[in-house]
């Protein structure tokens, strides 16, 4: 049988779950995620994982948080005075924004506290600092 390499197009069925057990996504239901291996399209330990898996096989893989989306960085935390926030906005706990750079540049960002003079968004992904498991089966794959 055939296994999967670099450079071949995959299609794979999965359901991510944090260390908890909380499920943060899952194909199943829905198309089969799509990916070139090697392209950088997925996170890094997702498309180490599925390296030489076969068409039709499920595998349980176990994402470290820096082969993710990476280790919690405090840096990211960011305090924002209210009078930079436009003034009909209400902002709230978890209210996701743009914040717009210098460059010109944008990100998402995600409210964390809000207080009377000012307001902390946090810029690092939401899974950031989390070990992640994915359930996969391989659906498809194409060789070049």
């Amino acid at each position: 049988m055939q296994k999967i390499k670099s450079g071949d197009t995959v299609r794979i069925h999965y359901t991510g779950r944090t260390d908890d057990g909380t499920e943060f996504d899952s194909s199943v239901g829905k198309e089969p995620l799509e990916f070139t291996v090697g392209e950088g399209e997925i996170i890094p330990g997702l498309e180490k994982g599925v390296i030489d898996m076969e068409s039709g096989e499920k595998k349980t893989i176990t994402v470290p948080a820096d082969e993710a989306y990476g280790i919690y960085n405090e840096e990211l935390r960011i305090p924002v005075a209210r009078d930079l926030l436009p003034p009909d906005l209400d902002p709230f706990i978890g209210l996701e924004l743009v914040m717009n750079m210098q460059d010109g540049s944008t990100f998402p960002v995600r409210v964390v506290e809000v207080q009377e003079a000012s307001i902390t968004v946090d810029a690092n992904h939401p899974l950031a600092g989390e070990d992640l498991t994915f359930d996969v089966e391989v659906v498809e794959i194409t060789s070049p």
